[in-house]
């Protein structure tokens, strides 16, 4: 007990002189943590006779007090000359010149969605949203797609904890609109998807639209009118040829794939079809009174076309250099 006053001169000495935070709370911990020395003397109390004991006890506590008193002194002058570092090495000068800025602009997959997303609207079409994540109910079951189908297979599709999955399609918005309303139904629905497929034309999220129109006396006529005056529009051709070919889609039927005739020959821009009667009816709507058409696009396909993209992954690189050119 004899040692209190020179721990203390000691401790101190210590504190004052330490060069930054974490030297400080090292002295700290020499003198005050489980080991310190100051707390030592504090377990040794016990061992003192009890006329003693009160006397030491309050001598180890001023001195425990007066070192607290040093640190919290030492420890805002360190937080204070950090803080003032910190702020001579972020000074701006005021004076300076400006730099400009420049404006941003949306992506061209988003320009591309609202501009085929007006063309729509014009033409009597809402548009619809859905969640990312779907069940397997609207993303597959729903939409006529049994459980032995190629396109629930583990290569193309992503699942997530608890056997939803990553929508493969925008389908599923067009399933949950059906479900909670009766028709006439006529909407577009855009969105990212996802598959597990990723090259130089496929990225594993990409984006879609999808359309539907349910109605009395819907026919595929009407799908061909529809489809085609779209295209016209879009690429501003009134003589664009369009042509329907054959196909299969399990919630369509009839289906044809979409092609248009380009520069290098037929392209490839869609798919479309009927929509199949077990789809109306696992969404509530009686096949026997309407008929409806459903048609796919890929957004991304479709803004390459429009801007002269020859590799998909351009647009989801971040590269601003590209990005600003649509500005």
């Amino acid at each position: 007990m004899n040692n209190v006053d020179a721990i203390l001169q000691s401790g101190l000495t210590a504190v004052a002189a330490a060069a930054d935070l974490v030297e400080l709370e090292q002295v700290k911990a020499r003198y005050l943590g489980k080991s310190g020395e100051l707390t030592e003397l504090l377990k040794q109390l016990g061992k003192l006779p009890a006329e003693e004991r009160k006397a030491a006890g309050a001598t180890i506590n001023v001195a425990k007090q007066a070192f607290e008193a040093a640190h919290k002194q030492r420890l805002d002058q360190l937080n204070a000359a950090k803080l003032e570092a910190q702020l001579a090495a972020e000074a701006l000068d005021v004076t300076l010149p400006g730099r400009g800025s420049n404006g941003g602009g949306l992506h061209p997959v988003a320009l591309t969605l609202e501009r085929i997303a007006g063309l729509f609207r014009t033409m009597g079409f809402e548009v619809a949203d859905g969640p990312e994540i779907e069940t397997d109910f609207y993303n597959f079951q729903a939409l006529n797609i049994p459980e032995n189908h190629p396109a629930r297979a583990m290569a193309d599709t992503f699942y997530v904890e608890g056997g939803d999955v990553l929508r493969t399609h925008t389908s599923p918005i067009q399933a949950r609109f059906m479900m909670s309303n009766q028709p006439p139904i006529k909407i577009v629905a855009p969105g990212r998807v996802y598959r597990v497929d990723s090259d130089a034309t496929h990225s594993p999220m990409f984006h879609q639209m999808e359309g539907l129109w349910v109605e009395e006396g819907v026919s595929f006529a009407d799908l061909k009118a529809v489809v085609t005056d779209f295209l016209r529009r879009f690429f501003e051709r009134d003589d664009l040829q369009v042509r329907f070919r054959p196909s299969f889609f399990p919630f369509t039927e009839p289906s044809a794939e979409i092609d248009v005739l380009g520069e290098r020959g037929w392209l490839e821009v869609g798919g479309c079809g009927m929509v199949h009667p077990n789809v109306l009816r696992n969404v509530n709507i009686d096949p026997e009174k309407y008929t409806g058409f459903a048609f796919g696009i890929g957004l991304d396909r479709f803004a390459m076309l429009r801007y002269g993209v020859n590799d998909l992954r351009l647009f989801f690189e971040n590269d601003l250099n590209f990005l600003r050119q649509f500005n």
